[in-house]
């Protein structure tokens, strides 16, 4: 039977087990909330992400029911394949089962060797790198940059050595990484390079959209997502060889020669028409989700900025930050720890996330990197939180939820 891992945080050591996040608050806590009037947010919980489906998604997975296309079959996979496509200037699309597969996918199709290396960051969530290990190549981390929040791009290119073959970038929470100095590595060096754009849809580098940047990408449809299919996943690329490749392998490889004949170890990991559907209709409002992302962000980093020992998330002047979740960095300065000023929020109905633990602290990965340090991931874990960003985020909440922390400030400060 499969062991888990038995290391705790306080086998990191005092320092490092510092960083890592307990359990998330309750929200609430112990207080009684007794609604006043309809419009009082305080006796309401305000979720840190929730689906907005306000489009053609009942109508079309109806017309799934009603004409019995509900498996992965259907005409809603391949339209909602040409319509992602199209969205991220790529010419190809192939939807699968959700962003861990699109990634694994992509790395099956290279055939990576276990000599092999790939190239990541430390900071991501975990599916990055279990996409890389599932395929027996080696994961080799790189440190983030402390204004974007990316792969540190001089780090990456100093990790570059013969048995490195693959480059696969994470756009952090909506922000698209500086793409050219990247590419021009990779022309350098002959470099496959994978962007992991989970949290990223409609995000820009110098007016180009993420997933027709790399080589290929993989994105992510998981309910808490810019666009949803509940779970979904989807690859973009422009190469023509890897596009259909990649459709063969996640169908478990059938051969066209003749039914039943597999040349490849394929996978199951198709994609119902029922979520095509709901990911049409999804497609067909992204512009809208991303527009609302960004007015929700640029109001909480209005109302915010006065407040000190707040980090507001980055947007470089060549990006368009998607900002999938609308991210803190907590000071010395605020005087409270993130944890504290989690719980203080969630006591008022208000449910927030941390970051992401690096990979190089994960148990199941410690010993694979066990003494590397990367320390803008770790204070990024230290420090990092998400504050409530969906679509349908009103601006009431914003300015409810800004004006807790506003109190949470100033009852540490008076």
């Amino acid at each position: 039977m499969l062991q888990p891992s038995k290391l705790t945080p306080e086998d990191l050591g005092e320092e490092l087990a510092s960083i890592i996040p307990g359990k998330d608050p309750e929200l609430f806590g112990s207080i009684k909330r007794i609604p006043v009037l309809e419009t009082d947010l305080s006796s309401k919980i305000i979720p840190v992400c929730e689906p907005t489906l306000s489009g053609n998604e009942a109508r079309y997975v109806m017309d799934c029911l009603e004409s019995s296309w509900i498996s992965s079959t259907g005409k809603y996979i391949p339209l909602f394949e040409e319509k992602f496509a199209a969205e991220c200037d790529s010419k190809y699309a192939i939807a699968c089962a959700n962003g861990t597969v699109a990634l694994h996918l992509a790395l099956a199709a290279l055939g990576l060797a276990p000599d092999d290396e790939v190239i990541l960051p430390a900071f991501t969530m975990i599916a990055s790198i279990n996409a890389v290990t599932y395929t027996g190549a080696t994961p080799v981390l790189v440190d983030s940059e402390p204004d974007t929040w990316n792969i540190d791009i001089e780090q990456l290119a100093a990790k570059i050595t013969p048995r490195t073959k693959v480059i696969m970038l994470v756009h952090t929470y909506g922000h698209p990484v500086d793409m050219d100095p990247v590419m021009d590595l990779a022309d350098k060096h002959g470099l496959f390079v994978l962007e992991d754009a989970a949290e990223a849809h409609g995000a820009e580098y110098k007016g180009r959209r993420v997933g027709g940047l790399g080589h290929a990408a993989g994105f992510s449809f998981y309910a808490n997502k810019i666009i949803t299919t509940g779970e979904g996943g989807m690859i973009t690329t422009n190469q023509s060889e890897l596009a259909d490749l990649t459709r063969n392998l996640r169908d478990h490889a059938f051969s066209s020669e003749r039914h039943f004949w597999h040349k490849y170890l394929g996978f199951n990991y198709r994609m119902t028409n029922m979520q095509a559907a709901v990911g049409l209709a999804q497609a067909e409002q992204l512009a809208r989700f991303v527009e609302c992302r960004r007015q929700n962000a640029a109001l909480y980093t209005h109302l915010l900025q006065e407040i000190p020992g707040l980090v507001t998330p980055p947007e470089a002047s060549w990006a368009k930050n998607v900002f999938w979740m609308y991210s803190l960095l907590v000071e010395d300065e605020f005087g409270m720890t993130r944890d504290q000023l989690r719980g203080y929020l969630a006591e008022r109905g208000i449910e927030t996330r941390t970051f992401f633990i690096p990979m190089h602290l994960q148990p199941i990965y410690y010993q694979t990197f066990k003494g590397q340090r990367y320390p803008v991931a770790e204070m990024l874990c230290r420090r990092g939180f998400y504050l409530p960003s969906s679509s349908s985020l009103t601006e009431d909440q914003i300015h409810y939820i800004v004006d807790i922390i506003h109190e949470a400030h100033q009852e540490v400060t008076r």
